[in-house]
């Protein structure tokens, strides 16, 4: 969908470039309508991530088990790592 945003926005300033070039109005109009789509699909996406993120909380581990997952373990915390 953010792809799709991406697409709309890159149309919005070919619409605006022809616009200014011609001095019509239909391409401004065009222009506008392309944009506030895209602003639209941009939020549609944003609201949709935003719901998603609380459904994937309960497949997470403990709260003091989340930054530890998939780290490689290293023995103790390195403190024979300063030899002196």
């Amino acid at each position: 969908m953010l792809v799709m945003t991406l697409v709309l926005a890159a149309a919005g300033f070919a619409l605006l470039v022809i616009a200014l070039m011609s001095g019509s109005v239909i391409w401004a109009w065009g222009c506008i309508l392309v944009c506030v789509a895209g602003a639209v699909l941009l939020l549609v996406s944003a609201l949709a991530s935003r719901k998603a993120v609380p459904g994937q909380a309960g497949s997470e581990s403990l709260p003091g088990e989340a930054g530890q997952q998939g780290l490689p373990d290293h023995g103790d915390s390195g403190s024979d790592s300063a030899q002196g």
